[in-house]
């Protein structure tokens, strides 16, 4: 049966993908830890992901865009983690819930982040991606806002200007505290979720 054979053929080969670009985002990260963007190269990538330099071409056509797609996973699985916890009916659960998963992640993806963050001006599709997550950041912390009580709106006073402010000031506030240590991760959520409960009127 060939058209049986054929199709179970391409399952196989796009599956071999898979595995092969998983392998190349993945080499792409620990050499971010290793070497930076600056220094890690298309072979250097091409080599940890045990294929040909030729072979890594065959998926992306630049170190740019190997970088953008790893960018463009870690903020899919940034996104998926949070947007459940976003979601929480009571907004102080969702404020300390959101707060937890945002050091987790910068635990677990901080060097990505940083590099999606410095290169956003310079590469447009990393900037696209960021900008993108960023609104559906905003998005979710406008909707506990506004079940805290906060007024619907895009008045400095109202919840969706008080969403954009309070999402960069994170994004701003673990920028700097990952390049630090674990410990400044955890002292700049504490700060965050005072501010975001703060401006909820749920603290004073």
């Amino acid at each position: 049966m060939p058209g049986h054979h054929s199709a179970r053929s391409r399952r196989t080969t796009e599956r071999k993908g898979d595995v092969r670009e998983r392998a190349i985002l993945d080499t792409c990260e620990a050499l971010l830890a290793q070497n930076g963007y600056d220094a890690m190269t298309v072979g250097d990538i091409a080599q940890g992901a045990g294929i040909t330099r030729g072979a890594l071409y065959f998926y992306f056509a630049s170190k740019q865009d190997v970088v953008t797609a790893l960018v463009a996973r870690t903020v899919e699985h940034l996104w998926e983690r949070s947007r459940v916890t976003a979601q929480t009916d009571e907004p102080r659960q969702a404020i300390a819930a959101a707060m937890q998963r945002t050091v987790e992640l910068w635990n677990e993806h901080g060097l990505v982040m940083r590099t999606a963050i410095d290169l956003s001006v310079t590469v447009p599709g990393i900037g696209e991606l960021w900008n993108h997550t960023a609104d559906l950041f905003i998005a979710a912390i406008t909707a506990v806002l506004e079940r805290a009580g906060i007024q619907a709106g895009a008045a400095p006073d109202q919840a969706s200007a008080m969403a954009r402010a309070l999402c960069w000031m994170i994004e701003r506030t673990f920028y700097h505290a990952s390049q630090e240590s674990r410990e400044k991760l955890q002292e700049a959520s504490a700060t965050c979720e005072h501010i975001w409960l703060t401006s909820a009127g749920l603290i004073t």
